[in-house]
């Protein structure tokens, strides 16, 4: 598995490019999408999906620019109850990229539509070794839940 973080600290925001087999996904990205292109293509990775954790009120996303620029799918939890092209995904859904699972977990409480996101590579095992919080955690805190 290819894990990358992005981390831009004015914002104290993080996204990430996660792939494997020549497949990625980008979760919660920020608004200048040239990087993960750059990146999945220096790494021989097409992107396929695109997830956001939850809907940001503190930045612009970048998920409309990447998903018309490289065809991938934008995935929204279901309470999001978006309006543009999306597949939405509730509790126990998985998606695959190449041999890495993506198994959801609806956590509201930062925001109605929050989820997480279990990364489980098979090749190592099929338990989780990471997990997306998208803000519904912090280092030592919670997210906030008076957005909610």
């Amino acid at each position: 598995m290819y894990f990358k973080q992005f981390y831009l600290a004015c914002l104290a925001h993080a996204s990430y490019l996660i792939g494997s087999e020549g497949e990625a996904v980008v979760v919660d990205p920020q608004r200048d999408v040239d990087q993960y292109i750059q990146e999945a293509g220096t790494q021989n990775l097409g992107i396929k999906y695109i997830i956001e954790t939850h809907l940001h009120a503190d930045f612009i996303s970048g998920h409309r620019e990447l998903a018309a620029r490289t065809g991938a799918e934008i995935v929204f939890g279901k309470r999001a109850e978006a309006t543009i092209p999306h597949h939405a995904v509730r509790e126990g859904d998985e998606l695959t990229v190449g041999r890495v699972k993506l198994r959801f977990m609806e956590t509201p409480g930062h925001t109605p539509e929050s989820v997480c996101v279990l990364v489980i590579d098979t090749e190592v095992s099929d338990q989780p070794q990471k997990v997306l919080t998208g803000d519904t955690l912090f280092i030592g805190d919670v997210g906030r839940p008076d957005l909610a």
